[in-house]
């Protein structure tokens, strides 16, 4: 009998890529920008995972260089955007987009407070499946009934839909409080980001911002180490 070894690789949150000026600061999970390093190389589809903090009344805009589903994220205040599709709105913690953005279109991300700093996170997930329609999706996330995962993307199951096959869930939990998530499909990658709070993911201990691949599992054992703790899980394709 052969045994599969899991492999895993930690991104702990003080390692990560930064970009900085003085009113804008985003951390890189992955290569992004400037910051390029042989161990930060994408996991399969999961292209970026940015930790970003924006100060009052501040802008930037962003041009997706391939087919990206982009998805947003916040996680302190509230993010107005504008895209190539002339959507324009504003999106409160406790809310999720997701823009599916064709080669070439933008999208600007705005402060809308006077005084606030803002944080959020930016995931892009590559697709270059045919056909990619161009769309923007949004959900309200419930977090009230803990301890247990809030699917927030898939292929077309629950949550909103992605054009390739991953998978995306929230889960905002109680200190000691344990939790197993199956995989979909076993070929498939597990990416697990710490939002807030600390856990126990597969006999290893990670706190906020820290992130975890894995691969080769059929599922994903975590415990809570504090009481409020919220976990990212991503299960993504071409790994």
């Amino acid at each position: 009998m052969m045994i599969t070894q899991t492999e895993g690789q930690i991104y702990l949150a003080g390692q990560r890529g930064c970009s900085q000026l003085s009113w804008f600061r985003s951390f890189h999970t992955f290569n992004f920008g400037l910051y390029q390093d042989h161990n930060r190389e994408p996991f399969g589809n999961l292209k970026v995972l940015n930790d970003d903090t924006l100060a009052a009344g501040k802008s930037f805009k962003m041009q997706l260089a391939e087919n990206t589903e982009m998805i947003l994220l916040p996680v302190v205040g509230a993010v107005e955007y504008t895209n190539s599709l002339g959507e324009t709105g504003i999106l409160e913690a406790g809310q999720m987009q997701i823009f599916s953005a064709a080669e070439g279109m933008e999208y600007e991300i705005s402060n809308p407070y006077e005084k606030e700093l803002i944080n959020f996170i930016q995931i892009f997930l590559k697709n270059n499946q045919y056909p990619f329609v161009p769309k923007v999706q949004e959900i309200n996330i419930d977090l009230e009934n803990r301890n247990q995962l809030f699917p927030l993307f898939s292929p077309g199951q629950n949550g909103l839909t992605t054009h390739q096959e991953t998978f995306g869930f929230i889960g905002k939990y109680s200190g000691r409080k344990e939790d197993l998530y199956h995989l979909k499909n076993p070929e498939n990658g597990i990416f697990v980001f710490i939002i807030e709070g600390a856990f126990e993911v597969q006999n290893r201990l990670m706190e906020t911002r820290d992130g975890l691949s894995l691969r080769n599992l059929d599922e994903l054992e975590f415990e809570a180490l504090s009481n409020d703790a919220i976990i990212l899980i991503l299960e993504v394709s071409g790994v």
